[in-house]
Formats: structure tokens, C-alpha cells, sequence
């Protein structure tokens, strides 16, 4: 069985991951001692992650170390780099690299953002599951997180959870025709 591509990604309730000026301000509403929406439990099942570059940078400006140092990492950038332990800074064709990543054996595959790598890997149809944590805010504008120009996608509803911060989290696979 191969690979699965996974977007776990959290949106206002409106459908933006950011503010136009990159601010995630918004995400620290939901925040609450002890709870981590799953996401523990997600990250055991993933070795691999797909990140944009700007989300890799917007990370790091934060003043927090890259959290997922200890899996094979792919920072997806036009800009190449020297690999930092396992992470490589990615300048080739995503299409194939996702194709060739879910063919080998392992855990799953966690695409972390941002907007412009979920919109390629959409435009060829490489998302196996989408988790995404709506945040109960309407931004008004900024970063989408699904753009158009990509083919239409019908999903299979797998699960929803509703927590008590107001942070619904839903749970699609991609329905295969």
C-alpha cells in the first residue's frame, strides 16, 4: 500500500491560513493548556513533510526551531540551498517528487502549507486526506487556503470533531471515481 498524502492544516472560518501581512495571530484563539487537536497523534503517523518555503521561513521567524527536525523534510523553494540534517530545500518538480515519495515504503506524508504548495499538489490531484482545523474567526482577507484554477475535487467524509475552544476539526479522503 502506498503512501498518503495528508494536508493537516488549520483556516479562519472563512477560508484563509493567514492575514495578507503572513500574521497567524488568529490561530492562538483556539489555544488552550493540554489540548493539541490530535495533532500528536497525527504526527506519529507521518516521515516525511512537504513544506512551502515562505510557512518554513514564517516558522523560523517566530523564534521556534523547524518542528519536524527529526523527519525527512522538504522545504519546497526556486531558491536552492544546502540540506540542514534531514532537511532539503527542494528546487525540482513536486509532481514527482510526491509520486516518487508515495511509492516507497514508511509512514505517511504531512503537507504543512503553505497556500501555493497545497494549490499544486491540488492541480494534480495528489491529496489523499485533508484534516482541517476551522478557527472560529472571519479573517475577511488575506492567504487562501484553496485557490481556484485547479479541477474540481469530490471528497468522502471520514469525521468531524467540535471542541470546546469553538475549533471544529473535519476529516474528507478523496473520493476515488
Amino acid at each position: 500500500m502506498s503512501k498518503k498524502v495528508i494536508l493537516y492544516i488549520a483556516a479562519s472560518l472563512d477560508g484563509y491560513i493567514a492575514t495578507n501581512d503572513d500574521d497567524l495571530g488568529f490561530l492562538s484563539i483556539v489555544e488552550q493548556p493540554g489540548q493539541d487537536y490530535g495533532y500528536g497523534k497525527f504526527i506519529e503517523t507521518i516521515d516525511t513533510v512537504i513544506i512551502g518555503r515562505k510557512t518554513y521561513d514564517k516558522v523560523l521567524s517566530m523564534g521556534f526551531d523547524y518542528p519536524h527536525a527529526d523527519k525527512k523534510s522538504y522545504i519546497v523553494t526556486r531558491s536552492a540551498k544546502p540540506d540542514i540534517g534531514n532537511i532539503q530545500f527542494f528546487t525540482g518538480d513536486l509532481k514527482e517528487l510526491v509520486t516518487d515519495l508515495k511509492q516507497q515504503e514508511g509512514k505517511d506524508i504531512f503537507v504543512d502549507g503553505g497556500a501555493e504548495v497545497v494549490n499544486l499538489l491540488m492541480q494534480h490531484d495528489l491529496f489523499d486526506d485533508f484534516i482541517v482545523s476551522l478557527i472560529p474567526t472571519f479573517l475577511g482577507d488575506g492567504i487562501r487556503l484553496f485557490k481556484g484554477g485547479r479541477p474540481a475535487q469530490n471528497l468522502e467524509f471520514i469525521s468531524s470533531e467540535s471542541f470546546e475552544s469553538g475549533l471544529v476539526q473535519l476529516h474528507y479522503k478523496r473520493k476515488i471515481a
